[in-house]
């Protein structure tokens, strides 16, 4: 367990990523939903990341309702503020935004104070939970100005009431997160994507400002969306097709990982893992079965001759 940041706030090493259970671009069933967070309990890991977003609040009432056979004081949930879920009306599914669900709501962009505590309660209830430990401002990319001067302030106030534990921002890019760790005080970012072995993008600036600061790392992405994970033709890369040179440097280092007895997902959770600043890495997984291998994969050790081959063919760039 770590903690985020100075809050007191503790996350398991490995932490459940539940978009997938909110449909992410295909059904999961309830009981397939209920089956994957039991494991993830089972398998030791006790921290719960979800959004209004993810299936438009079906991920946050999948999750509370698998969490609730479980002690409230074992468990850190995080929800994310920013996208505001109202009533809509009309036939049609929400497939555009990635999840295979109808669309009886509509999301709308709401960094204002006003709009955190509305959507954080909203959250609450689907939940079926009093408090949640952690909020994340939810990629703020485009509402900026917003974000800074008034879901901010509006998230430390809930943080010196004690309503919330922790708070920060989480977002697909390292840039943004950075002035979130230099400008402001939160307690946690949750970077996707930008620190896996295809993509170290957070070590330019991230990282070292939140080892500088005292502010803790959460990894979503290790897999980059599914490339690390198994890669192959058609394989995604950040939500899309991967590209063919992304492909060939994938299939490299799946080979030197099998080479060296190792799996290439215990590479990616295990290179994530190990920075200074990062806490916990995010895995999302549909079903039991994807839970007990991504706990698995997490807890092979990596030999060094591993990283050292990367290193000397030049897949994996030496910033040490």
């Amino acid at each position: 367990m770590s903690t985020l940041g100075t809050s007191g706030v503790e996350v398991s090493g490995l932490g459940f990523g539940a978009a997938v259970i909110g449909n992410l671009f295909t059904e999961v069933t309830d009981e397939e939903a209920h089956a994957a967070v039991a494991a993830a309990w089972e398998s030791g890991i006790r921290y719960f990341d979800t959004a209004p977003h993810y299936g438009l609040g079906l991920s946050e009432q999948r999750l509370g309702a698998a969490l609730s056979a479980y002690p409230r004081s074992e468990l850190t949930v995080s929800t994310k503020v920013g996208r505001r879920l109202e009533p809509a009306e009309g036939p049609g599914d929400d497939l555009a935004n990635g999840f295979a669900v109808p669309a009886t709501r509509r999301r709308v962009w709401d960094f204002s104070a006003d709009g955190v505590r509305r959507t954080l309660e909203a959250s609450l209830e689907r939940l079926g939970l009093d408090r949640v430990d952690v909020v994340y401002l939810h990629d703020p990319d485009d509402h900026a100005e917003q974000a800074f001067h008034e879901g901010y302030p509006a998230l430390e106030k809930l943080r010196s009431q004690g309503v919330v534990g922790a708070i920060g921002a989480g977002m697909n890019q390292a840039e943004m997160l950075t002035r979130f760790v230099r400008d402001t005080d939160v307690d946690v970012v949750l970077c996707a994507g930008r620190y896996t072995l295809l993509d170290q993008s957070a070590l330019t600036e991230l990282l070292p400002a939140a080892v500088e600061r005292g502010v803790s790392v959460v990894i979503g992405g290790a897999f980059n969306s599914g490339l690390l994970a198994d890669p192959k033709p058609g394989a995604t890369y950040n939500y899309a097709q991967a590209p063919g040179d992304l492909l060939d440097r994938a299939l490299r280092m799946r080979e030197i990982a099998e080479r060296h007895g190792i799996g290439l997902r215990a590479a990616a959770l295990a290179y994530c893992a190990a920075h200074p600043a990062v806490a916990s890495v995010l895995v999302g997984a549909r079903s039991a079965a994807e839970v007990r291998d991504a706990a698995d994969q997490f807890a092979t050790p990596v030999p060094d001759a591993f990283w050292q081959e990367l290193r000397e063919t030049g897949l994996l760039e030496d910033r040490t």
